[in-house]
């Protein structure tokens, strides 16, 4: 553990994302809610940054390729004190720093990602990187299950399993939408454990809002003796934390307004002390 457990709670997460949203009048919220707890769990129990330093030589690498899940990551970002709370009030404001996709200029950002399979496919080359330097760094990519329709995800998986990067790990966030649908009706997927075991992972599927579940899996998967690469497939609830927005897909796209902000966060800052 690299840092406090009282920190990254799942409702601060959510609010903080609600107020970045609000001032910046900006989308994707429900696709940074279903990932708020699998960042939870990595930030507080398994990425390793010395010194909590976002530019450590021998820091673990985690990678959004989902990159359009950014809030949810830039409020993880906050706990950590590398983001000042003028850079969420002041979201998308002009001269913002903060975009609606990862952008590698922004600490803690390893990759500007949002051109969906890219982020994936750069953090398999890290993992490699870090293999060749004989390092003991761990990389994670975090892709959406709408994502894994891109052909890079599955050369990347190939590539991964060839060279044997035990150190790499892929975090699916399978929350059954896609921006124009459900993944269902767009381009059905079948069973994601199968396909990744298939191209030579070690795989487990795990509720991706059970916090305990999260962290005992990826212990689980580091702590196997095969040199396979990692898949972590979490069942997630687009838009979670909020009824209103839960596998309801206009939230993609869709913006608060003063009524909408206002009920979300009294479902969500309800339970924030």
């Amino acid at each position: 553990m690299t840092t406090p457990s009282r920190l990254f709670d799942p409702k601060m997460l959510r609010k903080t994302v609600l107020d970045m949203a609000y001032a910046g009048s900006t989308v994707h919220i429900g696709c940074a809610f279903s990932i708020i707890e699998l960042l939870a769990v990595l930030y507080r129990n398994h990425l390793r940054y010395p010194d909590n330093d976002p530019f450590a030589e021998s820091r673990d690498y985690f990678i959004l390729s989902k990159g359009h899940g950014v809030m949810a990551q830039y409020a993880c970002l906050r706990e950590l004190g590398w983001l000042k709370d003028e850079a969420f009030s002041g979201y998308f404001a002009d001269g913002s720093d903060l975009k609606g996709l990862s952008d590698s200029r922004v600490p803690g950002l390893e990759v500007t990602s949002g051109s969906l399979g890219h982020g994936y496919s750069v953090g398999v080359g890290m993992a490699l990187g870090a293999k060749l330097r004989d390092t003991n760094q761990k990389t994670y990519a975090l892709v959406g299950d709408g994502e894994i329709n891109e052909g890079p995800i599955w050369e990347g998986a190939l590539f991964a399993a060839h060279h044997q990067l035990k150190n790499f790990m892929v975090i699916v966030d399978e929350n059954g939408f896609q921006a124009m649908g459900s993944t269902e009706e767009v381009l059905k997927l079948g069973s994601i454990q199968a396909k990744f075991e298939s191209f030579g992972f070690e795989a487990v599927t795990i509720d991706g809002h059970d916090q305990a579940a999260i962290d005992g899996a990826i212990t689980q998967l580091w702590a196997s003796a095969l040199t396979s690469p990692k898949a972590l497939i979490a069942k997630t609830v687009k838009g979670k934390g909020v009824p209103f927005m839960e596998n309801n897909n206009i939230w993609h796209y869709t913006r608060l307004d003063s009524e909408t902000y206002a009920q979300a966060l009294t479902v969500v800052a309800g339970c924030v002390q």
